[in-house]
């Protein structure tokens, strides 16, 4: 993760952090315009299916966030669905999407 800096570092840590203590198949953060930071695991259940992605959106979003800074996936996929990004593009029009392997390794920046 040489080619980031401290904060995106930072938020692909949380994001694997999370996935790891819930044993969820993906973990996300993302980092408002204040530089909060939220964390989140996918969510599976019979009535509510949401991304770890949207999630953490969802979460910055009702703590009164305005804007995104960045956002990171923790996921074995190859990258990030084209809803996760959208809803990413919803909040922060501007923030990379990063999308790291398990072992933190960045894999693409969308």
């Amino acid at each position: 993760m040489s080619e980031l800096n401290a904060e995106d570092e930072k938020i692909i840590t949380l994001a694997r952090s999370a996935r790891a203590r819930s044993g969820a198949p993906e973990g996300a953060a993302v980092r408002d315009e204040t530089g909060r930071t939220y964390s989140a695991t996918s969510v599976d259940l019979p009535s509510l299916k949401l991304s770890a992605l949207q999630v953490a959106v969802a979460m910055a979003v009702s703590s009164g966030a305005e804007d995104l800074e960045a956002a990171a996936l923790v996921t074995a996929a190859d990258g990030a669905r084209a809803s996760d990004v959208s809803a990413v593009r919803d909040l922060g029009g501007k923030a990379p999407v990063f999308v790291a392997a398990p072992d933190g390794t960045l894999r693409t920046t969308t």
